[in-house]
C-alpha cells in the first residue's frame, strides 16, 4: 500500500453515542499540557481532525478520541475529543469510551473486579472507576472535573421564539442550557432535526453576544452546546445536547448532565449526596451525583459523578493515501445539516 498515513480505531460507543478511540498511530501533538495540546489542534493544524472526522473517511455520527501520553504524572492515559467543528477539552460519554478502550483492548490492565483509571484531559483529571467482570468493562463511573454555573437565567433574543431564557454553565466545557419548552417543543426522536437547528440559532446567538471563559483555563472558551432539558414524571431529567454543524447526542451527555447539575445546586434543589437520572433522546440514562462543592477561582462549584455503559463493536484501520484529492475532508448539508456550508 502506498498509504502516507495509518490509524488503528477502536469502535467504541456510550449508551448510544459513538466515541471511537484512536488506539495506533497518533502523531505527536506539540503542547506540554492537553490543554496546550488541544489549543494547538484548534488554532495551529486542524488536518489529524480533518482527517479522521470529515467525509470520506467518516460520517456527521461520533466523535474520534486520541489517545495520547499522560501529562500529569498521576495519570494512566490523556485524551483529546475531536468533532466535526474543533477539538474538544471534555466530554463524559467519551471518557467512558476511553475508559471501555483502554481497558478491554490492555492497554491498561484489567483488575476485578474494580479498575480505576485515571485520564489526563485538558479539562483536569478525571477519576474512572470501572466495574469488571470476566475481562469485560460492564459500568464506569466518571469523577468529573468541577463545574459551575457562570449565570443563570439569562435573557436572549431570538427571532424565531422571542426572548428565551438560558442558563450558561461550565461541565468540562461551556454550555447554554434551555427549557425545551420555550422553542415549542418536546425531546423526542421525531423532534430532533428541529431541536438541533434551534440549538444552532441558540449556540450562535449566545456565542456572538456573551463572552465565555474558564477562568483558570484560558484554552477553553464559547459555548460548545446547547442543552435542551426537561423534567419528565418520574424525576428524570431529559437531555438533548445539539452538536454542531446538524446532530444530537445520542446518549444523556455526561459534561451537560454536569452543567445542569450545577444549575440545580445553585437553585437549592440539589445537595451532596444526591443522585439523579439523565434520560436521553433515544432513552439511554446516566446516574449523575453529587459528590462534593468545591470552588474555581473563588465561585462556588461542584464535583459531579456520571455512570454509564459502553460497548466495543469493531476494530479498523483509517488511512490517507498520498494522491487523494480529498484529504482536507468535507461535508454536505444534506447528511449533516445546515451548518455544514461553513466547513471549508
Amino acid at each position: 500500500m502506498r498509504w502516507k498515513r495509518t490509524i488503528q480505531l477502536l469502535d467504541v460507543h456510550c449508551e448510544g453515542e459513538i466515541g471511537k478511540v484512536a488506539i495506533g498511530g497518533v502523531p505527536k501533538i506539540p503542547g506540554n499540557t492537553i490543554a496546550e495540546q488541544l489549543h494547538h489542534i484548534n488554532t495551529v493544524d486542524d488536518s489529524l481532525r480533518r482527517f479522521l472526522c470529515l467525509e470520506p473517511r467518516a460520517s456527521s455520527i461520533g466523535s474520534v478520541n486520541l489517545l495520547l501520553p499522560a501529562k500529569r504524572p498521576e495519570a494512566d492515559a490523556g485524551f483529546i475529543i475531536l468533532q466535526a467543528d474543533q477539538a474538544h477539552a471534555m466530554s463524559g460519554s467519551n471518557s467512558i469510551c476511553v475508559t471501555t478502550a483502554l481497558l478491554e483492548s490492555g492497554i491498561v490492565e484489567m483488575k476485578e473486579p474494580e479498575t480505576v483509571v485515571m485520564l489526563d484531559t485538558a479539562a483536569g483529571l478525571v477519576k474512572a472507576t470501572a466495574t469488571c467482570r470476566d475481562g469485560r468493562c460492564e459500568r464506569v463511573k466518571l469523577t468529573m472535573t468541577p463545574s459551575f454555573v457562570q449565570a443563570l437565567d439569562v435573557e436572549v433574543e431570538t427571532p424565531q421564539w422571542g426572548t428565551i431564557k438560558v442558563d450558561l454553565c461550565y461541565g468540562g466545557i461551556f454550555y447554554a442550557l434551555v427549557d425545551v419548552h420555550q422553542i415549542g417543543t418536546t425531546i423526542e426522536k421525531a423532534n430532533a432535526r428541529a431541536i438541533v437547528e434551534a440549538g444552532m440559532i441558540i449556540k450562535d446567538i449566545v456565542n456572538r453576544t456573551i463572552p465565555t471563559v474558564h477562568p483558570e483555563i484560558p484554552e477553553i472558551s464559547g459555548v460548545a452546546y446547547v442543552m435542551f432539558r426537561s423534567t419528565e414524571a418520574d424525576g428524570t431529567v431529559r437531555t438533548c445536547t445539539t452538536m454542531w454543524p446538524g446532530r444530537v447526542d445520542r446518549s444523556p451527555c455526561g459534561t451537560g448532565s454536569s452543567a445542569n447539575l450545577a444549575t440545580l445546586h445553585a437553585r437549592g434543589l440539589a445537595k451532596p449526596g444526591d443522585v439523579f437520572k439523565s434520560r436521553s433522546i433515544i432513552g439511554s440514562e446516566f446516574e449523575v451525583g453529587l459528590e462534593s462543592v468545591t470552588e474555581v477561582a473563588g465561585r462556588p462549584a461542584i464535583i459531579p459523578t456520571i455512570s454509564g455503559r459502553g460497548w466495543t463493536f469493531g476494530l479498523h484501520q483509517v488511512a490517507l493515501d498520498p494522491f487523494d484529492p480529498l484529504a482536507d475532508g468535507f461535508a454536505l448539508t444534506d447528511t449533516w445539516g445546515p451548518q455544514a456550508g461553513e466547513i471549508r
